[in-house]
């Protein structure tokens, strides 16, 4: 493959991430250095999370002698169960880290049971 192949090639990569439980919502963190708000997508389909984010390099002039951060785009997918309320989904970018915040349906939530006594 010559070098002017390499250097418009983009690759698509799975972010790092964590997902965690806290407080009665899901919180899914994901790495995505580079990335500009204008240029992630956060977005559900059915029972599918889908999450999209393209790092643009800076448009230097001239020509590159050592390149280690190329353009990429990132993507992932999550399949939503039944428990996760799709109308009360958010996100926050922030430090280049994306924090999607899931919701659980008010049905799902532990409920703290009231004991009468005499």
């Amino acid at each position: 493959m010559a070098m002017n192949e390499l250097e418009t090639e983009r690759r698509s990569i799975r972010p790092i991430g964590t997902i965690y439980e806290e407080d009665e919502v899901v919180r899914l963190r994901l790495e995505m250095p580079g990335v500009a708000k204008e240029d992630l997508s956060v977005h559900v389909e059915a029972d599918q999370l889908l999450v999209e984010g393209v790092r643009k390099s800076a448009d230097e002039a001239g020509e590159y002698l050592l390149r280690e951060r190329p353009d990429r785009d990132y993507r992932q997918s999550y399949t939503l169960d039944e428990t996760i309320d799709r109308t009360k989904i958010g996100a926050e970018l922030a430090n280049g880290v994306l924090t999607v915040t899931l919701h659980l349906k008010d049905e799902v939530k532990p409920r703290r049971i009231e004991v009468n006594a005499e």
